[in-house]
């Protein structure tokens, strides 16, 4: 194990890569799924709330209104509530790592891994299919973090 320059030793490079594929996924794969929901509840029939629509409400706060019920009715969904939820942990995990880990690494890692687990989401949330360009394009993801790994090696 390699020692900073503070004392402490560096953590093994799998917990690392555990790290980056987590926060990969995190970020990725519920994004699909978010979108879903999202679109499905845009579709059912609007909870009827005349305070958005009284003129003697301002604009300002109906806006505001507006918005709130909007945050309110997707959290009450658990179809988007979860994986928002698993998503945002994907952030936690991401500060989590920026510490550790060397920033040039890990914020080119997570993304790229990110886009990847984003097309698999797609295909495992929609159906999608994944055409021959973007799996051409995913083996260049692939290819450039090993370049960049092998650059900090």
């Amino acid at each position: 194990m390699a020692s900073t320059d503070n004392g402490a030793s560096q953590p093994p490079t799998w917990r690392y890569v555990l790290g980056f594929l987590l926060v990969g996924i995190a970020w990725g794969f519920t994004t699909p799924f978010m979108r879903r929901a999202a679109v499905a509840r845009d579709q059912r029939p609007k909870t009827p709330r005349p305070f958005l629509s009284d003129p003697k409400v301002s604009w300002v706060k109906r806006k505001v209104w507006a918005v709130v019920y909007a945050l309110l009715d997707l959290l009450k969904t658990p179809t988007y509530a979860i994986p928002l939820l698993l998503n945002v942990t994907g952030s936690v995990w991401f500060f989590l790592l920026i510490g550790q880990a060397e920033l040039s690494l890990t914020v080119p890692i997570t993304n790229s891994l990110a886009f990847l687990f984003t097309v698999m989401g797609e295909w495992w949330a929609e159906g999608k299919v994944i055409s021959r360009d973007t799996w051409i394009g995913m083996a260049f993801v692939l290819g450039g973090i090993a370049l960049c790994v092998h650059a900090k090696s």
